[in-house]
């Protein structure tokens, strides 16, 4: 790895890795605040910032913007999570300082115009309208909302029609002062990158962020329970969920293992059984979302109203048969799937500056490649067996829309994995 990592005085930091073979730059700013960060006023702000953050600065208008990077055979894009938000452009080696620029102004000069303000609005309420048109996205939302009720870690990161409504220039101001600050931003490059002049031009544009705020971030308490929305569609969409762990557990690597042979491709269980056995549903999977402080583990099936009471016990014993009695070939496989995706994101500049600014959100440095196949390979089967019973234990989380009348409940289900 050709790593290098240099914090400026202000507590910002920037980290690259120079891939010698490529000959773009995949660069960007990840801000250590997502969803999960806003007050229950400011619910759906730090969506919209990302948003509006392309709609206009002091020097470029958002036209400007997206030409200027794309004349240069670039792309520019954001996004939004429920712990971190990111700015990121690919660009070729040359053109890295265009991309610089255009990044710190966005994120140091944008003018908020109430015009455009009002104009992205709207598009946000058409994202979040077709969210709910989507039962397989809007399913999700609902399987958030019952595990973690009344708390920001559970509540959508597009927010609702009437608080996007509610915001004006000053609370998009307010919320930016607060979070996008020097300790809560990590600067990432990846592909063809020089780290001296990359740090040079880092100083130079991101001289004058806000001084940091301590704000905390309300613990996450999981409580599980259901939520069913009953819908004329032609399949029942179905989370079953249970409390997962943090990324900083020691127990994260054997949980993913775990939701990989439950149902992470077409050899694993939940697939082989339900779907090419039993022919019982067409997307079927498990799932591990760790987070800072928590996490959900949970599958997702979308079958038929006549399947339905089928399913629900054949997937279910689908998880409690993987945590008693999954094999070392099972988990050979999955370890074997967690090393090419590392692999994989090795050699995109992309997903390269993407992985190392995450992990220095995450863990304040860049595991290197051998320390996480070490850590994949350490994971023993009785560790994922372990992990995935103290997961099924927890109380359930049951979602589901379309025809749900045969859904089980929590109490259901809670019986079903009695014996794990």
């Amino acid at each position: 790895m050709s790593v290098e990592i240099t914090t400026l005085p202000s507590g910002l930091r920037v980290v690259t890795d120079k891939m010698s073979h490529v000959e773009t730059t995949s660069l960007g700013v990840w801000i250590g605040a997502g969803s999960r960060h806003e007050r229950p006023q400011e619910h759906g702000l730090s969506h919209l910032l990302e948003h509006m953050a392309f709609k206009g600065t002091k020097k470029r208008s958002a036209r400007d913007i997206a030409e200027e990077i794309e004349t240069a055979g670039g792309d520019i894009n954001a996004a939004t999570s429920v712990e971190q938000t990111s700015y990121y452009a690919r660009v070729l080696a040359e053109d890295t300082d265009l991309a610089i620029d255009i990044l710190s102004d966005i994120l140091t000069n944008s003018v908020f115009d109430p015009t455009e303000l009002a104009r992205e609005k709207s598009v946000i309420l058409q994202e979040i309208g077709a969210a709910a048109d989507t039962p397989d996205d809007l399913v999700f939302d609902m399987f958030t909302a019952t595990a973690y009720p009344d708390q920001s870690i559970g509540r959508p990161i597009l927010g609702t029609p009437e608080r996007v409504s509610s915001f004006d220039p000053t609370a998009i101001r307010d919320y930016l002062g607060s979070h996008y600050h020097s300790e809560s931003m990590t600067v990432a490059a990846a592909g063809a990158v020089d780290h001296k002049a990359l740090v040079a031009e880092i100083g130079e544009r991101f001289g004058h962020l806000p001084e940091p705020m301590r704000l905390q971030k309300e613990p996450a308490k999981y409580v599980g329970g259901e939520n069913k929305l009953k819908k004329r569609l032609e399949q029942a969409h179905i989370i079953i969920g249970f409390e997962g762990v943090s990324f900083n557990d020691p127990r994260n690597y054997a949980a993913h293992i775990f939701a990989n042979v439950a149902g992470g491709g077409m050899s694993s269980r939940l697939f082989q059984d339900v779907r090419e056995k039993r022919g019982l549903a067409y997307s079927i999977y498990a799932f591990h979302w760790a987070f800072s402080d928590t996490g959900l583990f949970g599958l997702y099936a979308g079958t038929s109203a006549g399947d339905v009471t089928e399913l629900m016990p054949v997937a279910l014993d689908c998880l409690a048969d993987a945590a008693a009695d999954l094999s070392e070939v099972e988990v050979q496989r999955a370890k074997a799937q967690m090393k090419v995706s590392l692999l994989t994101a090795l050699e995109s500049s992309t997903a390269r500056a993407e992985q190392i600014a995450r992990q220095m959100l995450s863990y304040g440095r860049v595991l290197t490649r051998q320390e996480v196949i070490d850590r994949i390979d350490a994971i023993t089967v009785d560790d994922i067996r372990a992990a995935g019973q103290e997961i099924l234990k927890t109380a359930p989380t049951v979602c589901a829309i379309g025809p749900v009348a045969k859904v089980w409940t929590p109490d259901k289900v809670a019986a079903r994995l009695s014996g794990v």
